[in-house]
């Protein structure tokens, strides 16, 4: 499984205005975060580890990613956060367009 936590990628989406555009770093997967009977208190849905992702099943549709965006002004990744849909990333346009074939 390639690397995903600390990778950069692009935000595509139209949930948080702000960030389209923009390069992002993934800094954690939070399972199943996109589905409406999402548990934030559920044991195992917040991971900031490699191991821990590949074996949750890798990153899905189902998933919400939390990265930080690059302050290009400042030249500096933002200490804010943001937890964008997994299929808004430019890294998991792939997972997209498997979610809109089902």
């Amino acid at each position: 499984m390639a690397k995903i936590l600390g990778s950069t990628t692009t935000y595509h989406g139209d949930e948080h205005p702000y960030l389209r555009g923009l390069k992002v770093r993934i800094v954690a997967v939070m399972k199943r975060a996109a589905t409406p009977d999402y548990d934030p208190d559920r044991d195992g849905s917040y991971l900031r580890d490699g191991d821990a992702i590949a074996r949750a099943g890798g990153v899905t549709a189902e998933d919400r990613i939390e990265v930080q965006p690059w302050l290009e002004g400042e030249r500096r990744w933002s200490f804010v956060t943001s937890d964008p849909r997994a299929l808004d990333l430019g890294c998991f346009k792939k997972l997209a367009k498997a979610a809109s074939a089902k």
